[in-house]
């Protein structure tokens, strides 16, 4: 089970106890009282109103704090009633109740005709005092207090949205005054103060952790969904609008977190629209909708991301479609995912910031999809992350759970639940350690598996994407989170229509919080946000560029300061990791893969000075370096892993032996990390590549290893390089192997490794080579002068004396092809071409 639950607050557990130690539980033990024992409203302070009938029939009301875990008598009725909706305000001195006094059956059999069905009631209950009848009709009525903000000081007034079933909403306004003991009672004994709120509505939500009234206003082929933000000073404002696609037939009023009437809902959801709206911290906006469909085995559902200007339709096929298990689509806020969930069928978890590609979206069927506790269709989402199952009386704390989500991981066969678990895993359990140790496990078992992404990709830029975001706003737009394009996967019997929608229109000044980041999302759409993610096309062309330019270049100030970013990075990096490394990394320098890393710096800065003008210079160099040091150090944590798990030893330069099977799995993985990387035109950490040369030179053949080289999977690198023609004997095997290397090296570090090999041949090699130069340079500087005639047939043998003066008049003119290497002279040479030519007449050389 992906979804795990955890009970905060249980009748049958938290109440009932107190019930009987205060001897009315027993009336509790009836079919009809047990049906009228239920939650009623959730606070937004965390407190739980309930009502429960009593031993003669008397209607009570209770509160539950979940903070303090107590329970609370609030109010009692010496009568049967039932409860519709029900308030209590911040300081708990005011209720208000709204009941049904009686069904029409019984107005009608008692001749109450001029009695009205619903009461609406105002009491004071500090102590219990007064009550004011604020409606008295035939319409349903909900009531809600307002809440100010946490930490507020005690209020002299209170605010309560009284919603009628006549589609209006109304606001009151109440002042209070403290008299002789404590008691609070209120001031205005007139007719309380009102405002209309909203006409001719047709559906409501209440956010009450945000103080924030959703609502639909019914057009002819258009609905129009407004919210209204309300304020501590008592003050409220129409901030939204939207236009949305949704067709509202319906002619009664549908409530959602107006208090929980279960029987009247039930009543009223059975012939009315199945619709939430949910925000994220993140500024999103989600508008959730069942729709009728009339094949009778399948459900429709769509989720308008109105941050994103898009929705999206699903159709799924189902399984198992007996009428009487089919019930309606439960939506759930999970902040970073939307759950749909349809029991004993599927649940549907939906990216809510990265909608766009389905492959981000979890959906499961099956066991994987089963909530246990959650086998009805009587769910609501009060809070973010919470449940609340009006049929029991339960409310549950939701999360996803990591064990089954890396279960689920470990088990997928299909490349978009691969996908979709890995981002959902790292986005949900982030600085987790060891669940990241498992999923780089899993990473190393499947990259042979993953035919439609890049695992070691996906891995380093959601991670990366995860510990960046938080740090600034607006960040999430700019840095990458996937390394995918598109995605043309399917899910299997799921369809899935995509329609532009118009962008909610906000009407505010100086937003804040949630409106803030909201507006933010929008103005990224309406400026094209895939084109603000950070690209790497630029630094992979000019990375290329500076290295083909290297000999030219390296003394200029442009490429001084390309390489004190990188060595910002490093020291940066230095700094939080103090421990001895398990892996030989960091160890080196490494030119191509600092000038890499300062590059990437510097690129991504110009990228957030860009976009980020109101964050100053220095916090962006700050997010910078804390980027490109996160990347190197995730890409050392993978190693870490891997080396931890095939028991590695902290040195492996030891080439007179052959690889193990750990060597060589380790050996597989770095290649997919090297090929990762050059995917992503990413830096690698300073000694990557001469460990991954080592590992190659233990694990592989000869053939194989020089064709790695030849095809740049393996780089030579001075450190490894000199230390195989240092620590290796001359023995056959080991002379094909260096003289293989030492012709494949570069030039420059030729110059400076072969010189480690005392060797005939390697001294050949490098006399041969020192003749050319010296004679190439020469002719560079004497460019006037004839040159003699080449022969048409190659010389084998030039006499030595001969030769050794012209090389001797050479070096007096000053010219010499190496200055770093002193030992390499006419003298070298002629010792050289003395050994060689014995060498070859079969003489011995003393």
């Amino acid at each position: 089970m992906l979804l795990h639950l955890v009970a905060e607050f249980d009748l049958q557990r938290d109440v009932v106890p107190w019930l009987a130690a205060r001897g009315w539980a027993a009336a509790l033990g009836t079919s009809e009282n047990s049906s009228a024992f239920y939650v009623v409203n959730v606070e937004r302070n965390g407190k739980i109103i309930y009502t429960w009938k009593g031993n003669r029939r008397n209607t009570h009301i209770g509160l539950y704090d979940l903070q303090t875990k107590q329970n609370e008598h609030l109010y009692m009725f010496e009568r049967d009633l039932r409860i519709i909706s029900c308030s209590v305000n911040n300081e708990r001195t005011l209720l208000a109740v709204s009941f049904r006094q009686y069904t029409e059956e019984e107005r009608v059999s008692r001749l109450l005709q001029s009695v009205s069905k619903y009461l609406t009631l105002l009491i004071e209950i500090h102590p219990i005092n007064n009550v004011r009848v604020l409606k008295a009709v035939d319409s349903c009525v909900r009531v809600q207090f307002l809440y100010p903000v946490e930490g507020r000081n005690t209020s002299t007034e209170s605010h309560l949205l009284l919603v009628s079933e006549d589609k209006y909403i109304e606001q009151f306004d109440i002042h209070v005054v403290a008299e002789e003991e404590h008691k609070v009672v209120i001031q205005n004994s007139g007719q309380l103060p009102r405002a209309r709120v909203a006409d001719d509505l047709i559906w409501a939500q209440w956010d009450m952790m945000e103080q924030r009234l959703f609502y639909i206003i019914p057009k002819e082929s258009k609905s129009t969904l407004k919210c209204v933000q309300f304020y501590p000073d008592e003050n409220f404002n129409s901030i939204l609008e939207s236009h949305l696609d949704i067709s509202v037939n319906d002619t009664q009023l549908k409530l959602v977190n107006f208090g929980y009437d279960y029987c009247q809902d039930q009543d009223v959801a059975s012939r009315s629209l199945n619709l939430r709206v949910f925000t994220s911290k993140a500024g999103g906006l989600c508008v959730c909708c069942s729709l009728a469909s009339d094949i009778p085995d399948e459900i429709t559902y769509s989720i308008y991301f109105l941050h994103k200007g898009y929705n999206k339709t699903f159709t799924v096929s189902l399984e198992r479609t007996e009428s009487h298990q089919l019930k309606e689509v439960a939506f759930m806020n999970l902040d970073y995912y939307v759950a749909a969930y349809l029991p004993g069928q599927f649940l549907h978890l939906l990216n809510i910031q990265h909608p766009d590609l389905l492959c981000y979206s979890l959906f499961l069927t099956g066991e994987d999809a089963r909530i246990d506790v959650l086998q009805n269709c009587s769910i609501r989402s009060p809070l973010m992350s919470t449940v609340l199952d009006c049929h029991v009386g339960r409310m549950y704390a939701v999360s996803i759970s990591d064990s089954a989500l890396l279960q689920f991981l470990q088990n997928s066969k299909r490349d978009s639940e691969r996908l979709a678990a890995l981002h959902c895993a790292l986005l949900c359990f982030q600085h987790t350690e060891d669940l990241e140790m498992q999923i780089i496990w899993w990473i190393s078992e499947n990259l042979s598996t993953c035919h439609s992404f890049d695992p070691i990709q996906e891995f380093i830029i959601a991670s990366l994407y995860c510990r960046m975001c938080p740090e600034t706003h607006s960040l999430d737009k700019l840095l990458p989170y996937t390394s995918l394009l598109d995605w043309i996967g399917i899910i299997p019997g799921v369809t899935c229509a995509t329609d532009i929608i118009s962008l909610p229109v906000l009407e505010f000044q100086n937003p804040k919080g949630f409106w803030e980041k909201l507006n933010s999302n929008l103005e990224s759409v309406k400026y094209a946000e895939p084109h603000l993610h950070y690209h790497n096309n630029v630094l992979r062309r000019e990375w290329r560029n500076l290295s083909e330019e290297r000999e030219e270049r390296t003394t200029t100030a442009y490429l001084r300061n390309i390489f004190e970013n990188a060595r910002k990075v490093l020291a940066h990096l230095d700094t939080w990791d103090s421990e001895e490394r398990l892996v030989p990394l960091f160890q080196e320098e490494d030119y191509q893969q600092q000038l890499l890393m300062g590059l990437m710096v510097a690129q991504l800065k110009d990228h957030l000075m860009r976009h980020l003008q109101y964050v100053g210079k220095k916090k962006i160099d700050q997010i910078v370096l804390d980027y490109v040091a996160n990347l190197l150090n995730l890409v050392h944590r993978i190693m870490k892993e891997v080396w931890r798990r095939y028991q590695l030893h902290s040195c492996i330069f030891c080439f007179d032996e052959r690889g193990s099977t750990g060597e060589f799995a380790v050996f597989h993985i770095m290649s997919r990390i090297l090929e990762a990387a050059n995917g992503m035109c990413m830096p690698l950490p300073p000694g990557f590549h001469t460990l991954h040369l080592g590992l190659g030179v233990r694990c592989l053949p000869l053939h194989t290893l020089l064709h790695y080289i030849d095809n740049g999977v393996l780089h030579l690198t001075e450190t490894c390089v000199r230390k195989l023609l240092k620590d290796l004997d001359d023995s056959e095997k080991n002379e094909k192997l260096k003289f293989s290397i030492v012709m494949r090296l570069p030039e420059a570090l030729g110059q400076k490794v072969c010189q480690f090999w005392n060797h005939p041949i390697n001294a050949n090699f490098i006399a041969r080579k020192y003749v050319k130069l010296l004679l190439e340079k020469l002719g560079k500087r004497q460019r006037s002068r004839p040159m003699p005639e080449r022969l048409s047939v190659p010389v084998e043998f030039l006499p030595l004396n001969y030769l050794t003066n012209m090389l001797a008049e050479i070096e007096k003119q000053g010219v010499q092809p190496h200055e770093n290497q002193g030992h390499v002279n006419v003298r070298f040479v002629e010792e050289t071409a003395l050994k060689h030519t014995m060498t070859l007449l079969g003489l011995k050389y003393s």
